[in-house]
């Protein structure tokens, strides 16, 4: 009765331990694919200097007016929108890979801003941001007195 059924239990329970073996290493493989295709929008590098900080972010195609930069005592802004034109009724898409829709990324900044002194400039889809170190945040030096 268990004669013929039994056999390929026996080797099932055998592949087993390679099946789960191989899941696992299927789920490291599409863990590790997922850390490379999580992109935030739009990139954007922030650097800053004595008297400064500089954000520059990569925004082709995106019309400057809807672009929207705020700072707020420690913190920067950036929102705004990306609009791709429609598909017309006889086309199809075979690869879309261009974000559409609407962004916003905040950050931190080392320091407070003179919010009165920034500045921006969008030019061939890369907009500069140069946000100014408030004078009080600015390093003074101390001179030492001697007797």
């Amino acid at each position: 009765m268990f004669g013929s059924t039994a056999w390929p239990l026996v080797r099932f329970s055998e592949t087993l331990p390679m099946i789960h073996r191989l899941q696992r290493e299927m789920n490291r493989l599409f863990s590790e694919l997922s850390e490379f295709t999580t992109v935030e929008f739009p990139p954007i590098n922030i650097w800053s200097g004595e008297n400064e900080i500089i954000v520059k972010a990569e925004l082709p195609g995106i019309d400057p007016e809807k672009i929207d930069i705020s700072v707020t005592g420690d913190t920067f802004v950036i929102a705004g929108k990306r609009e791709i034109p429609p598909l017309r009724d006889n086309e199809t898409y075979h690869r879309q890979e261009r974000f559409s829709g609407d962004f916003k990324r905040s950050f931190r900044l080392p320091f407070q801003v003179d919010t009165s002194r920034v500045e921006a400039k969008y030019e061939k889809g890369v907009l500069t941001v140069i946000l100014p170190r408030t004078e009080a945040e600015k390093p003074k030096k101390i001179a030492v007195k001697t007797e």
